[in-house]
Parts: structure tokens; C-alpha cells; sequence
């Protein structure tokens, strides 16, 4: 279930909420965040006020939350990580449950603002990842949103490597979940606040997995996918990817004569551009795959997933530009749609004016029935009583 911040400053959370459909509307996309957030990891959601983000800067956490996953008596180093990665340490006051010394800079980085909202999820005993919904709109909820529900799909369906789809519209389910030591060892290749002290050539963690690139080559150095590697923050993620889907990265790249995970912001976590790389792989299948009866709402649902990927530097414009001109069609090409609805409404008038007919037929026979059986009525009425009355 849903924490909530039960502190109060000019009026409870609840109060403004209710006074503002604008927030009631932040919070509906805040719970649909958390809820596709993995289970296994306790989280909740916070509303920003006045006191959190302007003055004073100090985040309250919900005590219930505290009491069962934070440290009890002792203060304690929390780190928060955003969804690109970037990790910021602030200080728990366990005697006050809330965060202190360095949420002042999570906040100002991050351009909070009074309204919006922070889904807060503990991946580990000291750190939240965390979420951040725009009062305003951001396409990086629209993004993350789309990542996480790639993410928390557990089934995949294959033959090989070939991904099935039930049908064009649905998402593919490629990132499976992983555990709390998986999760550690991903979040530890993302970019950290280094110290005064820090010196020399700082390289991320890497999994088992992922292996450093030798050097850096553009796209016209590849000659075929056996040159091709997939590279973000100096790191080779081409494990990220089965066989079959790698090659069809690789057309997409091909078509477009470069690398379009080239311009990924910078410290970008390898997990996360793992997650765009695969779900644009993903939406240019479901583009290819639709069809006249393809809702225009899918169209706009893949072009807004889009836009938030190019919010991380993405080259998917060419597929925006496909999902443009089909939008533009598709009130064309319904005048098929809307013609065959019109010929299966005939054809259903036409069946119910047979059973009109049928009924009134029906209706006609038992008219003469009736005046048949209302001729005799009282003659056999007579007869009834004639010998209900006979003697014995």
C-alpha cells in the first residue's frame, strides 16, 4: 500500500490534494509508478511541499516506513539515487525520521518543485532509488514508467531467441527481475559524487557480463554485426541483448548509418540504456506489425514512450517520424474500418427485421386462434356448469 507523508505545514497533504485536481492527477501517476515497482523492494511516495524544496529543506520520511526498514537509534548515510543513475548521499536523523544534510542538493539538481512528487523505493538497507513526478508533465515519468513495466515483466516468451508477440500492440517482455545482490552490483556502475580526494581514472563496477571497450570506433568502421558492439560509459552491453535482438539493433542502427545509443546522456546506468535500447527495438516491431485496426492510442502511447527516451539522448526521431505520418493515415484508412462496421450493422437490421416478421406472423395466428376460442367461450362456460351442478 500507498505511505504518504503524514507531516503538516499550512494544511495536511490530504487538504491540498483534494483542493487541487492538478495534484490529484500527479499523485494518480505517482501511485501507477509505484505500483510497477517490484514488490520485493518496500517503497512509498512523498508529496513535495513549501518546507521540502524552498525553505528550510528538510524531507520528513514516514515513521511507520522508518520504523521497519531504517535505522531505529543511530543516524546513518542514505543515499539517493535518480533515475539516471547519479547517486546523492544525504543524512537520516533516525531521532527525527528524515533526511537532512544533502537532500538540499538532491533537490535543487533535480528542480523540485512544490507539488510534484517523489516515489522513494529502498533497493538496499541504505539507499532509495527514486522517481520523480512532475507536477508540470516530464517526459522522464512517461520513460521511467515504460522501463519499469519492461522490467517487471517476469515470462518470456521465445522459441530460440525469436521473441512471439500475441499481438502487434502488446510489449515485449525482455528484462527479467533481478535480486538484491543483482540489483547492488547494477546500481554500483552509476555514477557517483567523487570526493576532493578521488584521483586517477575512476571505471564504474561492471557485472560478469560487461566488458570494458578497447577504444571507441564510429559507425562507419562497422562492416558487419561482428564489429558491432554496443557501447555506454566505456562499457561493451551487447549481453544485455539475445542474438536475435542484437541483429535487429543493429538494422535499426544500420538504417539510420550510426549508433543511436551514441548520444546517451552521459554516466547513463548500463541497466536503464539496456531498457531503451530494448523497448525502441520493441516499439519499431510494433510499428512494422500494425495494422488498419491498430488503435491511434497505441500510436500515441509508443510516440510519447519515444520522446521521453530522446529526453536521454536517443536517436529514435525516425521512428517518431514513421509514428507521425501513420497517425496522419490512420483517419484516412478507418473509412475501411467504418465500412465494414456499416455492412455488419445492415446485415444485423436485416436479421432483426426477419424476426420482427417472424413475431408479427406469430401474432397473427394467435388473433385467430383467439376469436376461434372466444366464439365458444360461453357456450362452454354453460357446459361447465351444467355439469358441475348434474346430480350424481
Amino acid at each position: 500500500s500507498i505511505t504518504y507523508s503524514n507531516k503538516r505545514k499550512k494544511g495536511s497533504v490530504g487538504s491540498l490534494i483534494k483542493n487541487s485536481k492538478a495534484w490529484s492527477s500527479v499523485l494518480e501517476r505517482a501511485e501507477e509508478v509505484q505500483a510497477n515497482l517490484s514488490p520485493q523492494f518496500p517503497s512509498f511516495v512523498k508529496a513535495m511541499l513549501h518546507s521540502h524544496v524552498a525553505v528550510g529543506f528538510w524531507l520528513g520520511l514516514p515513521k511507520s516506513f522508518c520504523v521497519s526498514y531504517l535505522p531505529k537509534k543511530n543516524d546513518a548515510t542514505i543515499e539517493l539515487e535518480d533515475i539516471s543513475g547519479q547517486v546523492y548521499e544525504t543524512k537520516y536523523l533516525a531521532s527525527k525520521v528524515g533526511l537532512s544534510a544533502g537532500w538540499r542538493g538532491f533537490s535543487i539538481a533535480h528542480k523540485l518543485v512544490e507539488g510534484d512528487f517523489c516515489v522513494f523505493q529502498l533497493v538496499t538497507p541504505s539507499k532509495f532509488k527514486v522517481y520523480i513526478i512532475r507536477s508540470k508533465g516530464s517526459n522522464e515519468v512517461d520513460c521511467a514508467l515504460g522501463l519499469l513495466k519492461l522490467e517487471a515483466c517476469t515470462e518470456q516468451e521465445d522459441i530460440g531467441d525469436i521473441v512471439v508477440y500475441e499481438n502487434e500492440t502488446r510489449s515485449l517482455k525482455l528484462l527479467p527481475q533481478v535480486n538484491s545482490d543483482e540489483i547492488n552490483q547494477i546500481h554500483s556502475s552509476s555514477v557517483s559524487n567523487q570526493s576532493d580526494n578521488d584521483s586517477g581514472d575512476i571505471r564504474p563496477e561492471v557485472s560478469d557480463e560487461l566488458k570494458l571497450a578497447d577504444s571507441v570506433i564510429s559507425f562507419k568502421e562497422v562492416k558487419n554485426i561482428e564489429d558491432f558492439n554496443i557501447v555506454v560509459n566505456g562499457l561493451i552491453i551487447n549481453s544485455q541483448l539475445s542474438k536475435y535482438l542484437l541483429a535487429k539493433y543493429y538494422e535499426l542502427c544500420s538504417s539510420q548509418k550510426t549508433f543511436l545509443h551514441e548520444n546517451l546522456l552521459e554516466g547513463l546506468n548500463c541497466k536503464l540504456a539496456a531498457g531503451i535500447i530494448l523497448e525502441t527495438i520493441n516499439i519499431a516491431d510494433a510499428i512494422r506489425a500494425s495494422k488498419i485496426t491498430t488503435l491511434k492510442e497505441d500510436f500515441v502511447t509508443w510516440d510519447k514512450t519515444l520522446e521521453g527516451f530522446e529526453v536521454f539522448g536517443m536517436n529514435v526521431s525516425f521512428l517518431r517520424t514513421r509514428l507521425d505520418q501513420l497517425i496522419k493515415l490512420d483517419s484516412k484508412l478507418k473509412y475501411e474500418q467504418i465500412r465494414i462496421e456499416r455492412d455488419n450493422a445492415k446485415v444485423e437490421l436485416r436479421n432483426l427485421e426477419a424476426e420482427i416478421e417472424e413475431v408479427k406472423n406469430n401474432v397473427i395466428r394467435l388473433d385467430a386462434v383467439f376469436e376461434k376460442v372466444g366464439e365458444n367461450c360461453e357456450e362452454q362456460r354453460l357446459l361447465f356448469q351444467e355439469v358441475a351442478r348434474a346430480p350424481w
